[in-house]
């Protein structure tokens, strides 16, 4: 096989797995308008080091470790260069959904924005987006055991904050976000393990 046809089919497997990318960049960043900077930065770092991927090896971890280095390498360059504010009026007019169940969602993703970095990219990679425990264990340069303690850390500290976001609500719609909060929890309990270590 050439290298033109290789880097070909390996630029066409970077594109497919944007949604993955998409999603763990918002576990980074907590940031939408930062989502898709970090997600073109890792595509273009990517496909301009596919002479360096190796075949056989996991591609989705390769593209989130390059994800997690570009996006820690971004802090540590911005704690140097303070520009300005980064909150803006203009941010914050949006209008509040209606429905019950949209806010019940929307506080369950509120609980898991608010918790500590390392706690909210294992609950998103692992839980979220369906990351085996080895595989996460390697794009974050920790040991498996880390990793599930940090997913039953995360479930904790989410089911908490959404139980006492139940106590101020009442009836039936509190209930509701338990019910989301359970399935977010329970979701990686439930998951198959894949054939192969995947």
């Amino acid at each position: 096989m050439s290298a033109k046809v290789e880097h070909a089919e390996i630029s066409g497997d970077i594109v497919a797995l944007i949604p993955v990318l998409r999603g763990y960049a918002w576990s980074l960043t907590r940031s939408h308008q930062d989502v898709d900077d970090l997600v073109q930065e890792t595509m273009t770092k990517a496909i301009a080091n596919t002479h360096r991927f190796q075949a056989g090896t996991n591609l989705r971890a390769w593209l989130m470790t390059i994800m997690r280095n570009s996006f820690y390498n971004n802090i540590s360059k911005s704690s140097r260069e303070r520009t300005g504010s980064a909150d803006c009026v203009s941010h914050d007019l949006i209008s509040q959904p209606t429905q019950k169940w949209t806010i019940r969602c929307n506080e369950v993703m509120s609980a898991i924005l608010l918790l500590p970095r390392h706690y909210r990219e294992m609950l998103v990679l692992v839980v979220m987006l369906g990351e085996p425990y080895d595989s996460a264990a390697k794009i974050c340069g920790v040991a498996i055991g880390t990793v599930k303690s940090r997913i039953n850390r995360a479930r904790a500290m989410v089911l908490q904050s959404v139980d006492e976001g139940q106590e101020r609500s009442l009836g039936r719609s509190g209930r509701a976000a338990n019910s989301v909060a359970q399935g977010v929890a329970g979701t990686e309990r439930r998951r198959p393990r894949r054939a192969g270590g995947r």
